[in-house]
């Protein structure tokens, strides 16, 4: 179910517009014509479109599967997305395949809760070092004890290219 048109979003001011599509999932068929639709219009008004494309459903057995991650991005790509965001496969190496098999930029979801700061931020340090564009970071930054320093810490990660300790130095110091 589309919540915005792409010329509802123009006259709010939005930079760009979104698409959540999970592959593998019953409505896939549904959500990809949805998709199709959403990057014509997109495309017809200059509005940049990110595609959230997430392996899930009753067809998906691991979703963090680097062939399926990849076929993921790959069809985001490929239906006009700007940028993709899938989920991170779990190592640079896998990684690397899916930022390879895509011809736009790919960000990766943060994905589910996780137990420490190193764990959030070795993710993000791994999915740069495979090619990674960026993240698309919502539970774990904005369910984090300290929001601002952990998204200070992914910053530096992404726009800094400093290490994974060097990130978790600024979180452990005090205010």
């Amino acid at each position: 179910m589309l919540v915005c048109t792409v010329e509802e979003a123009v006259r709010f001011g939005a930079d760009a517009v979104s698409i959540h599509i999970n592959i593998g999932a019953d409505d896939e068929k549904d959500m990809l014509r949805d998709f199709g639709y959403v990057s014509r219009e997109a495309q017809s008004w200059g509005m940049p479109l990110l595609a959230m494309m997430y392996t899930r459903g009753k067809k998906i057995k691991n979703e963090y599967d680097v062939s399926v991650v990849k076929h993921a991005a790959r069809v985001g790509a490929e239906l006009g997305a700007d940028i993709v965001k899938v989920p991170y496969t779990g190592s640079p190496a896998t990684f690397r395949e899916v930022v390879e098999g895509s011809f736009v930029p790919v960000v990766i979801a943060g994905g589910e809760k996780m137990e420490t700061d190193e764990d959030i931020l070795n993710m993000v340090k791994g999915s740069l070092d495979a090619g990674g564009a960026g993240v698309s970071i919502g539970r774990n930054a904005f369910q984090h004890h300290a929001p601002e320093r952990i998204v200070k810490a992914i910053s530096l990660l992404v726009h800094e290219d400093c290490s994974v300790k060097e990130a978790l130095k600024l979180l452990k110091e005090k205010r």
